[in-house]
């Protein structure tokens, strides 16, 4: 795991298999992001068995079969499709082009585990709804900052369990690493994308409604700044939004943690509740622990700092296989999924609307 690079990031934890060998197989195809090494590695060790991959870099390919040798290589994406021993197909495909790669997935009878952001448009978005609902197969997305991190899968099992009272406010801070030699040309091109708000954004528009409890939302403010060395990169951007239970919602997202970060973000989360607050370090504790997974908790009757590193485990990916294998929507539902993907658009499309 690279930590001071997130493009390479691929958390691996403990295994804790919810399944017997060989009953989950699944296969990954197309590799532009290198999330797909932290989504291959949650299956695994959740107990799938990734047993092919494609993409039509062959060098790509062969680095990714380095990594997870009892993966056989394809000859092509319709050689996966066409496999009826496979229940999931992941992708890390470029973001654009991830909606109709998972549409061609669920339409040839598997479920797809895609890289966020999902989709780049509001009309992929609404295509691949009424694709997921025709044929009833499962459209995850790997909201990573939240179901691949420690301390911010544990602060929503605190929530749930009443930690802080009801939510009231949620503040997300998400600044990232540009490391801009080493990107492909897809990373600069908006087109690609889809803007910072959809694009990093929709991992802060779904913690925000798994901790505060919200469905829906409104978009009160939006605004981007284009990079100056990069026209079609946006490198900083922030939203507001309102949940419908009355929750507030604030997150910054940017290109810009400093080479002297040991990490490749200082993620942090705030949460406040009626009766206690939660923040959350998800991957630094500056000047103090590198890595770091942590939750300092304030309640009623104490402070409390949590440390979450290599002790809660990654739960989501074994919720995903058995919502698979049973039909339960037990990891995440389909509207929420969809949800978040369509909030962080249209606070993108807000955004675009004001220049």
């Amino acid at each position: 795991m690279t930590i001071g690079d997130g493009a390479s990031y691929a958390p691996e934890g403990e295994a804790r298999p919810v399944v017997e060998a060989g009953e989950f197989r699944f296969a990954v195809a197309h590799l532009d992001h290198g999330h797909i090494y932290g989504q291959a590695n949650g299956l695994i060790e959740a107990g799938g068995t990734l047993v092919a991959a494609f993409d039509a870099d062959r060098d790509r390919l062969a680095t990714f079969i380095d990594r997870f040798p009892l993966a056989k290589p394809a000859s092509s994406f319709e050689e996966l499709l066409d496999d009826p021993t496979l229940q999931l197909i992941a992708s890390a495909a470029i973001p654009s082009e991830r909606s109709a790669i998972g549409n061609r997935v669920m339409q040839a009878g598997k479920d797809y585990f895609t890289d966020k952001s999902p989709f780049t448009t509001l009309e992929q978005l609404q295509e691949t709804r009424q694709v997921q609902q025709a044929t009833g197969r499962r459209y995850f997305v790997y909201y990573a900052e939240r179901v691949h991190n420690e301390a911010a899968w544990h602060a929503g099992e605190l929530i749930k369990a009443g930690a802080v009272g009801d939510v009231l406010q949620v503040l997300n801070i998400a600044p990232h690493r540009l490391s801009a030699t080493s990107r492909p040309g897809w990373f600069f091109d908006k087109s690609c994308y889809g803007g910072i708000l959809t694009d990093i954004g929709s991992h802060q528009v779904e913690q925000f409604l798994t901790y505060a409890g919200c469905k829906e939302a409104d978009i009160n403010h939006a605004l981007v700044r284009q990079n100056a060395d990069f026209p079609g990169l946006e490198d900083f951007g922030e939203m507001s939004l309102t949940g419908d239970n009355g929750a507030s919602f604030y997150s910054r997202v940017d290109w810009y943690t400093p080479d002297g970060m040991p990490v490749w973000g200082d993620g942090r989360s705030f949460i406040l509740g009626t009766s206690g607050s939660l923040e959350l370090r998800k991957y630094v504790d500056l000047t103090r622990q590198v890595p770091a997974s942590k939750i300092f908790l304030t309640d009623q009757q104490k402070v409390e700092e949590i440390d979450c590193l290599g002790k809660v485990g990654f739960p989501f990916f074994g919720q995903l296989i058995l919502d698979c294998l049973n039909g339960t929507e037990w990891a995440m539902n389909q509207e929420h999924i969809f949800k978040a993907a369509e909030l962080s658009m249209q606070a993108q499309r807000l955004a675009d609307d004001h220049g």
